[in-house]
């Protein structure tokens, strides 16, 4: 079970978004509006878990991967699996404060 929820909110050993971001990636902050004006990554882009599906082509046609994120993981988890069975390249990024952190 705690595997599980490690593959569910962690992106996994492999990814290193630093060098993700550096080669052009997109971060996607899946929470709402409101939140995302509270604060998000410099750069980063708000699309709402709930319309995330309505833009999956706009995100395909970027031809870079995609790094979602949320408030704790949940979120930006659910995002990264829509977009992973659609044929987008995502990772997830977990919480958008932790991978501001990451990044600096």
């Amino acid at each position: 079970m705690l595997d599980f929820l490690k593959n569910i909110f962690t992106s996994g050993p492999s990814a290193d978004f630093k060098a993700m971001m550096e080669a052009g990636a997109l971060i996607v902050d899946v929470r709402t509006p409101g939140e995302f004006s509270q604060g998000h990554i410099k750069g980063s882009v708000n699309i709402p878990l709930d319309q995330i599906g309505k833009k999956i082509a706009t995100l395909k046609g970027k031809n870079v991967p995609i790094i979602t994120v949320c408030r704790s993981g949940g979120r930006s988890s659910a995002a990264a699996g829509i977009l992973k069975n659609s044929g987008v390249d995502v990772y997830n990024g977990g919480a958008w404060d932790s991978l501001e952190a990451q990044l600096a």
